[in-house]
């Protein structure tokens, strides 16, 4: 039954994509907000999706912890999962992803039109002092920067392997860091093709406020977010009661 509850999910998932990026593509000619609009919707279906046919619900802890004003929301990475709940859940997200994702078709066109924020992974210090100007920019319009710290996505429970990237977007924007811990690796594994159903956990914890110094503030990010994100994944194995909010 998981084998073909998840063929059908990821049949409806791309199929679902491909169709309201085109029907709704004129919105790619319009202002920001008109593209921000549909990838909130198409990303709310998919969440959906995935309760409806793969059994997987969304549990949203801890949202009174992300500020009201632009923040820097330093997330777990150990599925898409979580890179497509973070786009209905926050207010105005604009997401640090590698460049290469702006030269998918489709895809590309509305991350562009997003003004997400591209990383060349070899471009070294020059990249790094890119993604901050742009990541100040976006901070002083509001608008909640969402970075991976590790950079690609890890199976739950590897060892964690924080860049040094985050630190200097922090430094730079001088603006709160919320840790987001999460269990979602447990469900829709990375580079896995079967999805199981479950209850997948987003946490936003206690947010880090501006001024620590770099390697303080990473060692403060990496403990924060491991310790919660362990306890999330213990807590699903042993069947634990949730205390949070479940997306519909």
């Amino acid at each position: 039954m998981i084998y073909l509850r998840s063929i059908a999910f990821n049949v409806l998932f791309y199929v679902n994509f491909v169709v309201m990026a085109f029907l709704l593509s004129p919105s790619i000619l319009g202002p920001r907000p008109w593209a921000v609009w549909v990838a909130k919707l198409w990303t709310s279906s998919a969440i959906w999706q995935l309760r409806v046919i793969a059994g997987i619900r969304l549990e949203v802890r801890g949202l009174e912890n992300v500020p009201e004003g632009p923040s820097i929301v330093a997330s777990k990475h150990q599925s898409a999962f979580e890179t497509i709940a973070l786009v209905p859940i926050l207010r105005n997200p604009v997401f640090i992803l590698k460049r290469e994702l702006n030269w998918v078709p489709i895809f590309g066109w509305y991350s562009l039109k997003m003004r997400m924020i591209p990383v060349n992974r070899g471009g070294g210090m020059s990249a790094l002092k890119a993604i901050a100007a742009l990541a100040k920019v976006a901070a002083a319009h509001d608008r909640q920067i969402v970075i991976f710290p590790e950079g690609t996505r890890k199976a739950v429970g590897a060892p964690p392997d924080y860049k040094f990237g985050v630190a200097k977007v922090y430094e730079a924007v001088g603006v709160p860091c919320v840790p987001v811990a999460i269990n979602t690796g447990l469900f829709w594994p990375r580079r896995g093709f079967l999805r199981y159903p479950g209850t997948a956990v987003i946490e936003f914890l206690p947010p880090i406020p501006p001024g620590l110094d770099s390697r303080t503030f990473l060692a403060t990010l990496t403990e924060s977010i491991e310790t919660a994100s362990d306890r999330l994944a213990q807590d699903a194995v042993g069947g634990k009661p949730s205390g949070g909010t479940e997306a519909s």
